[in-house]
């Protein structure tokens, strides 16, 4: 054989190597991804630079979806939602897992018996916090979910151990085929005690995830003793993660006025002090323009009795709240099966 032969045939030869090596990687990669019954990929592949993640999600949400982070315990929306409907991943829309295999392992995070589909899901190896452990991503834009455990229920014996702020959530009566826009709005509240307050914005429809926290003073990462203290400035507020095509801010706003009085000057019935006080913290301008436009339709109609002393202020650092406070209904409804609808008494004395 002479040397031009040769080497066109060692080209060849190499060449079908390369093929074949690159046809098992894609095999592989296959095998995480949804097919049709031809064999066709269903899910396309979602890729952003973290600039570009970090406009579409919420702080909370690009910790935990691009940065594997965990939301604590008992703190998801979803952990105690159970209504017919489809999970899709909060980042890209991916269609992820069913309400019909979700159920209470009593992790505190949602879990979930198997995925909606095969492929809807990657796996990878975590051996982070000296723990050997599976990961669970969005197969789609390979965003963090959570984590997968072989302690589940039958048939599967898995446990999809997931994060609420991870998801988003489709009621059975939307079409589980479409993808959601994924955008969201946030919004802080001050109306009083917020164990009650957030409670009552969990409940709303649209209203994604809620945390508690202190907002609006002066003093760096205060404690919640310190700020009882009205030396402070802060007030307790509800931060909101909120879906605007299912509820607006606006609608937000006026619920805002009826779950408090808002006539009363640094208090709310027996808890005084200017951590009590009635505001509302806009992020933007236009948040600003519809808080101010609903307060002074309110006080035209003279809806209240009296005028109305809400502040409308630009929204200053949210420092979270003991972890004690969040969610602090939901928690005393599991340990003492009560159902408590007022905060009551002495604010600090709880």
């Amino acid at each position: 054989m002479r040397s031009s032969q040769k080497i066109s045939l060692l080209i060849v030869v190499g060449v079908a190597l390369l093929a074949w090596g690159l046809s098992s990687l894609a095999g592989r990669r296959v095998e995480t991804s949804s097919l049709t019954e031809e064999g066709k990929l269903m899910i396309k592949k979602v890729e952003k630079t973290d600039e570009e993640w970090k406009a579409l999600l919420t702080p909370e949400q690009f910790r935990v979806l691009r940065r594997k982070g965990t939301e604590r315990a008992f703190t998801g929306i979803y952990n105690d939602r159970y209504e017919p409907g489809l999970y899709v991943c909060a980042a890209c829309g991916n269609p992820l897992f069913s309400s019909e295999t979700k159920y209470d392992h009593g992790t505190g995070w949602p879990s979930f018996a198997d995925a909606v589909r095969p492929g809807a899901v990657t796996f990878h190896e975590d051996s982070s916090f000296m723990m050997n452990r599976t990961e669970v991503r969005c197969a789609a834009c390979g965003s963090h979910l959570g984590h997968v455990f072989d302690d589940g229920p039958p048939p599967t014996g898995r446990r999809y151990c997931i994060n609420s702020v991870a998801l988003d959530f489709k009621s059975a009566g939307a079409d589980k085929d479409a993808v959601p826009a994924g955008k969201t709005e946030t919004a802080i509240f001050a109306a009083g005690c917020f164990w009650g307050v957030e409670d009552k914005f969990r409940r709303v429809p649209g209203v994604l995830s809620t945390e508690v926290g202190y907002t609006g003073g002066r003093t760096k990462n205060p404690t919640y003793k310190q700020v009882c203290s009205n030396t402070t400035g802060h007030a307790e507020a509800v931060r909101l993660v909120f879906d605007p095509g299912r509820v607006s801010y606006e609608d937000l706003v006026r619920l805002f006025f009826k779950l408090h009085d808002p006539t009363q000057l640094n208090r709310q019935g027996p808890d005084v002090g200017t951590q009590y006080r009635s505001a509302v913290f806009a992020l933007d301008k236009a948040q600003e323009e519809t808080a101010q436009r609903v307060k002074s339709e309110l006080d035209r109609s003279g809806a209240f009795g009296r005028p109305i002393v809400t502040e409308i202020v630009p929204a200053a650092e949210f420092y979270l709240a003991e972890e004690y406070h969040q969610q602090y209904f939901e928690k005393r409804r599991r340990r003492d099966g009560g159902n408590p609808d007022e905060c009551g008494g002495d604010a600090c004395g709880r």
